[in-house]
């Protein structure tokens, strides 16, 4: 189902919606050589020959599922978001992207040999339910790597750092499942996985890039009662003195999880 406005633009990054403001973010996230690199080390945690069926659940704009493409696989995009699948399709035509939930998958049983999510786990109610879709789309013998971050591991250099801990937890505890990356070994293990390994990719930030996510984080527990006007005005204004300074960090682990399907 389109999403477009009557009389509004068929290119969807030109009409204005919420899910437009994070594509454009990721963008730019997804340029960075980290980002790069912990793709990269994805498709290789994969370890599949060219031909080979992969899906990646949680899509997004497509960029994965194209590199894939690209590299000779027969890649498969699925995201929940009509807006995402609408995106998708407008910027890559020739790949096959389809709207789906991750404890849904649009495939058949076996019908894959690679299974990637990134950064989509968190989002999940029930992490669990989905590895176990995992497993039925998933052939024998096929792999599965997983990429996230934990929300309450963000890494922010701070003359208060008492008051920052509140912020980073209060952001992590509006998250569904914040602390899922933490956990992706055991619940692979739980899903009748073998092999599994864990890897941790940390990206470090110490100019402005962030400061937007900074400013959203502190803002949302100001929001939430956690932390007052003042201490939040405060925590941003010191972290915007940082980015313009060049003295800001923030890091933030990434996990890339794999494992097989017996």
């Amino acid at each position: 189902m389109s999403l477009h406005a009557p009389g509004a633009s068929s290119d969807p990054d030109k009409n204005p919606h919420p899910v437009e403001t994070l594509i454009k973010r990721l963008d730019v996230l997804d340029e960075l050589p980290s980002a790069v690199e912990v793709r990269r080390r994805s498709y290789e945690l994969l370890g599949l020959a060219p031909g080979s069926r992969v899906v990646d659940v949680g899509c997004g704009p497509g960029r994965a599922v194209a590199e894939m493409t690209e590299a000779g696989l027969k890649a498969i995009g699925v995201d929940v978001s009509e807006r995402m699948v609408d995106v998708a399709r407008w910027r890559r035509p020739d790949v096959d992207v389809r709207l789906g939930d991750a404890c849904d998958l649009p495939l058949g049983d076996g019908e894959v040999a690679g299974y990637r999510a990134e950064k989509v786990f968190h989002e999940l109610a029930d992490p669990a339910r989905a590895l176990r879709e995992a497993a039925r789309v998933l052939a024998p013998g096929g792999r599965i790597v997983l990429v996230g971050q934990d929300w309450d591991t963000f890494v922010i250099d701070s003359d208060e750092p008492a008051l920052t801990r509140v912020i980073v937890h209060t952001r992590a505890d509006a998250v569904t499942s914040p602390r899922a990356a933490r956990a992706y070994r055991n619940l692979l293990l739980d899903a009748g996985f073998t092999s599994p390994s864990v890897e941790v990719r940390t990206a470090v930030f110490t100019d402005g890039l962030m400061l937007p996510m900074l400013s959203g984080i502190a803002a949302h527990a100001r929001e939430t009662g956690a932390i007052g006007e003042e201490e939040a005005g405060r925590w941003i204004a010191e972290q915007e003195a940082r980015g313009r300074a060049g003295r800001m960090f923030l890091a933030l682990p990434l996990f890339l999880a794999s494992a097989r399907r017996p």
